[in-house]
């Protein structure tokens, strides 16, 4: 096999290891699949944790305890070598998705199924995890326990679908050029977006956009449809609510068939400018943790599925959602 094919098997034996251990075995799980030196990115409050005994206990115990049973529901799986440096990456993203029978982080239990949107990051070396990242939509959550943590949200609130054309699942090893192709338009794609100060005009963005775009955005955003409804309930407030973006460029950018994607650490610094998110402008400096993923159909990007720490960009801005959260289970 290639080191592509290696480093998906490695992740999908981890993956049904972690779902078939209890709870009380998730450490040995990972540290049996992770090199040495094993270091691990969550989003707040979970942040960063370099070994496996400390992320078991952090992330995957009380997850695994709140929602019973849970599984992983996986839209989208590749690997393929990063961009900047080629150490070899695999990414997963779907929804896990359990009963929500105990508090978890706060959030008060519904006793139903929840979807816990996410998107992971596993740099394999020699057959092992050396590195992971992982986005869980937090807000989401929230909401589906009936607490809305933020005033506005610009998007339609659903729970977002995997591709349209269902193939996202890249078992397979794909067409290298397939793949060539879709991290050039990317690529593209963002450079045009930091050229022109993350806001890419109309023309440019039919350039790499296919008209009828799918702009699956977090909790806290929404979702949108059509390049029109993305410059109406995307694009807009979030060039209107922020001020002195500055990019800083991203960890992995890596691309195989028709998918790619990558994630930032942070990718972006800003400041509030007429208000993001429902809050007051500030000049608190601040910053965004974003994946992003993508679906190429023919020569243009047809779906893009986005993720933001938002509680990190919040935090820094002095708003603690989960204590927020906290708060209304005491009253």
């Amino acid at each position: 096999m290639s080191d592509r094919q290696d480093a998906k098997a490695a992740v999908l034996q981890y993956f049904n290891e972690m779902e078939l251990a209890p709870v009380s075995n998730l450490a040995s799980v990972i540290s049996k699949a992770a090199a040495p030196g094993y270091q691990f990115r969550g989003v707040h409050p979970f942040n960063e944790i370099d070994h496996a005994e400390g992320v078991a206990a952090t992330v995957w115990q009380p997850l695994r305890q709140s929602f019973t049973p849970m599984q992983r529901r996986q839209d989208i799986f590749m690997a393929g070598p990063s961009l900047t440096d080629e150490t070899m990456w695999v990414t997963s993203m779907g929804k896990f998705m359990g009963l929500f029978d105990h508090n978890w982080l706060g959030i008060p239990p519904t006793g139903k199924i929840a979807l816990i949107p996410y998107c992971e990051f596993h740099r394999v070396e020699a057959g092992k995890i050396a590195e992971s990242a992982l986005w869980i939509d937090i807000i989401s959550v929230m909401k589906q326990a009936g607490i809305n943590p933020l005033p506005i949200q610009t998007g339609a609130e659903i729970i977002n679908p995997g591709p349209r054309s269902g193939d996202g699942l890249l078992f397979e090893e794909q067409d290298e050029k397939e793949s060539q192709q879709t991290l050039d338009l990317i690529m593209e794609m963002c450079n045009d977006l930091v050229s022109d100060g993350m806001g890419s005009g109309d023309a440019m963005l039919r350039k790499t956009w296919h008209e009828d775009m799918i702009w699956f955005g977090p909790s806290g955003i929404g979702a949108t449809y059509t390049i029109e409804r993305y410059q109406q309930q995307h694009q807009g407030p979030f060039l209107d609510g922020l001020k002195n973006i500055e990019f800083n460029g991203h960890i992995l950018e890596h691309a195989e068939g028709n998918y790619g994607g990558w994630f930032g650490w942070p990718n972006l610094k800003m400041n509030q400018g007429g208000g993001f998110l429902g809050l007051p402008a500030s000049g608190t400096p601040t910053e965004m943790r974003v994946v992003d993923i993508y679906r190429r159909d023919g020569d243009k990007l047809a779906e893009n599925w986005i993720f933001i720490d938002f509680l990190h960009y919040l935090r820094l801005l002095g708003v603690d959602v989960l204590e927020r959260s906290r708060a209304i289970n005491r009253t």
